[in-house]
């Protein structure tokens, strides 16, 4: 097992939030399940997730503009990164770009013969997992994500 791995990888929504986990060894990433946000505590999902699955490392995906800057949305994404790493502050939090990844994942959806109407119960796990493969491709070379701006 590496230090970092398993590690869960979040596609944070205001309906839905997507989650996908690596394996232990950090090899792959799987999709695991989308948090329906009118329906359950997130927190408390994704605390039962980290527990089952021996969680090491959070990803979370920041959506950050073209130019670099960071905006509404990335503000939204932040103060729930804030409430995770109060919930979880043994478990180290990361923020990675998530830059097309919903897109890439509804390529990869369609070209597995999805259609887009079909694509939406799994579309936010499938951008978890792009989430999680852009984080580990950073593991192998020079580190590109962040910590909390208060640590």
């Amino acid at each position: 097992m590496s230090e970092h791995h398993p590690a869960l990888g979040i596609d944070y929504g205001e309906a839905r939030i997507g989650i996908a986990a690596t394996d232990p060894s950090g090899i792959l990433a799987h999709p695991v399940e989308s948090i329906h946000l009118a329906a359950t505590e997130p927190l408390a999902r994704i605390g039962a997730l980290v527990r089952q699955k021996s969680i090491r490392t959070l990803v979370l995906g920041l959506p950050v503009r073209l130019d670099g800057t960071e905006g509404t949305a990335a503000a939204k994404v932040r103060l729930f990164g804030d409430r995770l790493h109060t919930a979880f502050p043994e478990i180290p939090l990361l923020y990675v770009d998530e830059f097309l990844t919903t897109a890439t994942a509804q390529e990869k959806l369609r070209q597995a013969g999805k259609k887009a109407k079909n694509q939406r119960p799994v579309i936010d796990q499938a951008a978890a997992v792009e989430i999680l493969n852009n984080w580990m491709e950073t593991l192998e070379g020079p580190a590109s994500w962040t910590l909390p701006p208060d640590l």
